[in-house]
């Protein structure tokens, strides 16, 4: 691929996940978004819809994820490096959303904190920051 057409492609990309983020209010259901922007230690767990909470928090996830596999893939140009970050995010997800659901059925004060962080994976694409530091790492020390 070309190096112009791989920068508009990131650029492409990663103007995708800004754009999730910008509009995040109004593309996805999520009462914690005003809730964690307050002084949310100190106030009682909003009131929420579960199921539609879950299936919002998943499809931001899912869009995040599959933004994040491109931009691996334009960078590093090796399907390989996908398909072991598709199992990374997958297991994640698992892994996450199993916390996030123990914390929205049982809101404590005390965990907020905790629950916050594990809503930032969720809904943030922050393994990218991570996979894309370490691949580039694993790369430079293979050659």
């Amino acid at each position: 691929m070309p190096k112009p057409l791989k920068y508009i492609l990131l650029i492409t990309l990663v103007g995708l996940l800004v754009l999730i983020r910008f509009f995040e209010d109004d593309l996805f259901y999520d009462p914690y978004l005003t809730f964690f922007q307050n002084d949310y230690l100190y106030l009682d767990s909003p009131r929420r819809e579960v199921v539609k909470l879950i299936c919002f928090t998943s499809l931001r996830y899912v869009l995040n994820t599959i933004i994040s596999l491109g931009i691996l893939y334009t960078v590093f140009k090796d399907i390989n490096i996908v398909k072991f970050s598709s199992i990374i995010y997958a297991i994640a997800f698992v892994i996450l959303m199993l916390l996030f659901l123990y914390f929205v059925s049982n809101p404590r004060q005390e965990e907020y904190y905790l629950f916050f962080n594990i809503r930032r994976f969720l809904i943030q694409p922050l393994l990218l920051i991570l996979l894309l530091p370490a691949f580039y790492y694993h790369k430079i020390k293979g050659n």
